[in-house]
């Protein structure tokens, strides 16, 4: 017999057709029902409950100064949300870094805003590039978000994704310093990417 300790070691991935999928109605009964431990940060992503990782110094550096540097250039024309769920479908219930939005805080007092309330999202990457850049850009393109961006923080990179298609995004730029980023939404908008990095030691 094969001991307990060995077993919880093992390393396998199973089969797609023997995982349940969770609905968002599942997903939100587990939480509060307190089947889901409210101190660990989880997602619905494609009918699976994923742990959102551990963020670092350089991820909330990073996405405060980008979150400032968009609301002092957007104002009140726009909601940025930050580190708050959207609802991409039946299955699918991310929370990225941060989302640009239409409307105002009270338009989602009832329901997290969807797909067609959402001008970009944007996820800050320091340990999460691959799932970022492989995973969730095929989600939020096949959802129909029009742009999607990862910050890479490691690399201090700007993965930029646009045109998507129901097979993921067909453009993906990656811009490195010291260029800047304008939103497709928002042309008038400027960023330079050394300006929501942090600085370099």
């Amino acid at each position: 017999m094969t001991p307990l300790n060995t077993l919880a070691n093992l390393s396998f991935t199973l089969e797609p057709t023997y995982l349940k999928h969770w609905t968002l109605k599942d997903y939100h009964r587990m939480s509060e029902l307190g089947i889901l431990d409210s101190n660990e940060g989880t997602e619905l992503i494609a009918g699976q409950i994923t742990l959102m990782a551990a963020k670092g110094t350089s991820h909330v550096t990073s996405l405060h100064l980008l979150a400032n540097a968009l609301r002092d250039q957007l104002g009140s024309s726009v909601l940025i949300r930050t580190q708050d769920p959207i609802q991409l479908d039946n299955f699918s219930e991310p929370e990225p870094d941060l989302a640009i939005v239409k409307g105002t805080v009270l338009d989602y007092a009832q329901q997290h805003p969807g797909p067609h309330h959402v001008y970009l999202v944007v996820e800050v990457a320091d340990s999460t590039l691959k799932q970022d850049c492989e995973i969730k850009d095929k989600l939020y393109a096949q959802a129909g978000i029009t742009e999607y961006w990862v910050l890479d923080t490691k690399n201090r990179q700007l993965h930029v994704f646009s045109d998507s298609t129901p097979a993921g995004y067909t453009r993906h730029l990656i811009l490195t310093e010291p260029n800047q980023v304008s939103p497709l939404a928002f042309p008038r908008l400027t960023l330079t990417l050394t300006s929501i990095l942090p600085p370099v030691n």
